[in-house]
């Protein structure tokens, strides 16, 4: 029989938990979700989810996997081939994912049931959109009870998108650091005051602060009926749509692309040595790592792969998002990660949440027009880069940027030169101790060597 091992970060539901055996992802229903579990099944809810691709569908096994004494029944999801966080997502996926949790709490309340949790781990980006995953949140619904999970809501999905709105930069990695969301007291204390007149944030952050911040005993629970529920989540969505990443400066390189490299003739260049090196080559997954605008993404998703774009630049991923949306890519996940502090393991026993590392494994890696921004924009070690890379998968394309290429000059213009082994052959040296070298070659008319390196 195959090993059973639980999930880390699912022990919080008594309903359930997820554990993995044979290499696949099981949730177990206990009994005391039984009765939700069926309601479920015969309101229609899960079907109508399921059939708009809103929830993660599920095929039912009959095995008590663990043998436990709470089992009522194992269901298998639909496999995920990647696992991303809020915290990793641009402005407007963590807007859909927003919007998303709310179309899904309306439909659950005209089924009889209502979500008991709107925590925005529940979403994952699956075949190019938002897919809710947690088949166990969804909760009989009691009109003489709160939606117990509107605070939840607020501090996951819309206080960041608030942040953001209104600050115009990058807050939603915050949420890495305060991963059960952000309070009503520190979103209100960093919003600016202009934004106290808004009537959204009057009613959803800066009385939500006050009730919080009260010494006195809370008042009993307010209930809505499902009328005035329906008005809320309505006033929810309207504000959450009308929220705009306002983020509009430019960036050093979420243009490279259009303006600054080389040229056309480079780009081209480099897309036909890129093609040639993949020819021939059995694989399915692909990670871009320093993705920028997605160029090569695209380029590499067209070939029929499933890519995950990886860049630190917000707007970046932000667009590729965006475009991935309008051409219904199936196969894009675009993550906001700065490569040299990607996302670690947090949460209990730092086991909740993986390393973005750990979580991104890839037949192939790209890692193209980045090296020169890791050794020296961020002064680490070609051997340091090199490992770093071996981890994400067996096959590397990786572009070398020598000392003699301007972007290189742009970045030794501002600071110390102290990188004695920045060379070609300081390269080699780091990377041969991971790889051994499959291609090679020089893109023409440029210094630059694009390498096709294979894990030893």
């Amino acid at each position: 029989m195959n090993k059973i091992v639980r999930h880390p970060a699912s022990f919080k539901d008594p309903a359930g938990f997820i554990f993995e055996s044979g290499g696949k992802i099981y949730r177990q229903v206990n009994q005391r979700y039984a009765d939700e579990f069926k309601l479920l099944i015969d309101s229609g809810l899960y079907a109508k989810l399921t059939s708009q691709k809103q929830l993660l569908s599920h095929s039912a096994v009959a095995d008590n996997f663990t043998g436990d004494n709470e089992w009522f029944t194992t269901i298998l999801p639909e496999q995920l081939e990647h696992i991303s966080y809020p915290y990793e997502w641009s402005f407007d996926q963590l807007r859909d994912a927003a919007l998303l949790t709310l179309s899904i709490l309306k439909t659950a309340i005209t089924h009889g049931m209502i979500l008991k949790d709107a925590t925005a781990f529940n979403i994952q980006f699956h075949k190019g959109r938002p897919v809710f995953i947690d088949t166990l949140s969804f909760g009989k619904y009691d009109p003489e009870k709160p939606w117990v999970a509107y605070r939840q809501f607020c501090e996951q999905f819309l206080f960041p998108l608030y942040l953001e709105h209104y600050l115009k930069t990058d807050m939603i990695p915050l949420l890495s650091a305060h991963h059960t969301g952000i309070s009503a007291s520190l979103t209100a204390r960093l919003l600016p005051w202009r934004s106290k007149w808004n009537l959204g944030v009057r009613l959803h952050v800066l009385l939500q602060r006050n009730v919080s911040e009260r010494k006195q005993e809370p008042n009993p629970r307010i209930t809505f009926s499902k009328t005035k529920l329906m008005n809320v989540i309505l006033h929810l969505e309207s504000i959450i749509k009308g929220l705009k990443n306002r983020y509009s400066e430019q960036t050093t390189w979420s243009n490279y692309y259009d303006e600054t490299i080389l040229g056309p003739q480079y780009l081209a260049a480099k897309e036909k040595l890129v093609t040639e090196f993949l020819t021939g080559m059995e694989f399915s997954t692909v990670l871009d790592l320093g993705a920028n605008d997605g160029h090569f993404t695209r380029l590499v998703a067209s070939m029929g792969k499933d890519v995950v774009a990886a860049d630190s630049d917000s707007k970046c991923i932000n667009g590729l998002y965006a475009y991935a949306k309008e051409t219904k890519s199936t196969n894009i996940l675009p993550l906001v990660i700065d490569l040299s502090n990607p996302s670690p393991a947090i949460g209990f026993g730092n086991n909740e949440r993986a390393a973005f590392g750990s979580r991104m494994k890839s037949d192939v890696v790209l890692a193209l027009a980045l090296i020169h921004h890791l050794v020296i924009g961020k002064n680490i070690p070609f051997d340091l880069v090199a490992n770093y890379f071996a981890s994400f998968g067996k096959i590397l394309i990786v572009e070398f940027v020598p000392r003699e290429d301007e972007k290189v000059k742009q970045l030794l213009s501002s600071r110390e030169d102290v990188f004695d082994d920045y060379d070609e052959r300081g390269f080699e040296k780091s990377f041969l101790r991971h790889y051994s070298i499959r291609k090679k070659q020089v893109i023409p008319g440029t210094f630059r060597v694009l390498y096709s390196l294979e894990r030893i």
